[in-house]
């Protein structure tokens, strides 16, 4: 026989169905991980091109010869740390200076010391480059060296270098969570005007509407123009682009960050302010009584059986109360004003 169903069965019947869609749409996968893009970001046609400074190239000293292709020894340039790495060997030239000292490729060079002045830790391509430019034929170059974990030093005496290298195509880095800035890597030109090695500095080709980093409005002094090549950031010359984002993300927003700025051949040092997102709600949802979400990426707290959760990620988050009330929130396509 058939058992006649009470009233309290039949009502969660009735919410059983409703209860579990409002659940699932407020599942693991609701929240983006990636921040939206600025929508004021600002970024000159003109400065998409590849700078035409060629024959500037071709006239420049070539320094010394040592047969090292150096790359970054980083798997990836997102991969930031504050030590340095050591470069890794791209390609050791036959017969060269280098293939006689024994560096093979693959090895990670530490450091280097030119004609017995003083050892300079490497972390990019662009100070091992730098070493070769500053050196001429005939300098002795004494680098430390790892080989599979296992620490060397060799010697080798370079010699003159007697044509240019390949140019390197130019690359783009955003940063879009404290400054809202477009970065590119600089010319070998552009790089060793400012006393860096091909591949060093970092070009200014676009700037947030909002961002902090922009001339101030009453014209005085301060803040970046598009072309303004970095050179430096806290004090620390910049060896790659990356390290300039590297420091944006590692400062406090709402502090200062003091960047050693090249223009027009004049390097002046500014204290740069941070901002960070605004913060906005974006959706307001009530399945039977009230959901409130932000959509975007995810980690979740969850109390008595989802009585009441909570989710965030670096972008956003979430609060869920009584299973089917949930209110969030999270970044802006927008930073947040600063006193400049």
């Amino acid at each position: 026989m058939t058992r006649m169903r009470t009233r309290s069965e039949l009502l969660a019947v009735l919410l059983a169905g409703p209860l579990a869609a409002s659940c699932a749409t407020i599942g693991a996968g609701d929240l983006p991980e990636k921040l939206p893009p600025l929508s004021d970001m600002e970024e000159p046609l003109a400065l998409h091109e590849e700078p035409k400074d060629e024959a500037a190239r071709r006239a420049l000293p070539l320094g010394a010869f040592t047969g090292v292709t150096a790359a970054d020894a980083r798997k990836s340039l997102d991969e930031i740390d504050g030590d340095p790495v050591g470069v890794r060997v791209q390609k050791v030239i036959e017969n060269s200076p280098a293939d006689a000292a024994g560096i093979d490729e693959d090895d990670l060079l530490l450091a280097v010391a030119v004609d017995g002045g003083p050892a300079r830790e490497l972390d990019r391509p662009s100070e091992w480059r730098k070493a070769e430019i500053d050196a001429s034929g005939g300098s002795r170059f004494r680098v430390t060296l790892d080989r599979a974990g296992d620490e060397r030093t060799v010697e080798l005496t370079a010699t003159a270098r007697v044509r240019p290298t390949e140019r390197a195509a130019a690359q783009r880095f955003r940063e879009e969570r404290k400054v809202g800035v477009v970065l590119r890597t600089a010319t070998e030109v552009e790089a060793r005007a400012a006393g860096l090695g091909p591949g060093g500095g970092a070009v200014v080709v676009g700037l947030s509407g909002g961002s902090p980093w922009r001339p101030r409005e009453d014209g005085s002094a301060g803040g970046v123009r598009f072309g303004d090549l970095l050179a430096a950031v806290g004090g620390r010359p910049v060896a790659h682009p990356q390290e300039v984002i590297a420091a944006i993300q590692d400062a406090r927003p709402g502090s200062t960050l003091r960047v050693a700025v090249v223009r027009d051949g004049a390097t002046r040092e500014s204290d740069l302010p941070l901002s960070r997102r605004e913060q906005q709600v974006t959706d307001v949802r009530i399945p039977l009584l009230f959901t409130h979400e932000k959509e975007r990426g995810s980690s979740e707290t969850s109390v008595l059986a989802g009585l009441v959760r909570t989710r965030s990620t670096p972008a956003a988050w979430d609060c869920r109360i009584l299973w089917i009330i949930s209110f969030g929130g999270g970044d802006a396509d927008r930073l947040e004003e600063v006193d400049r």
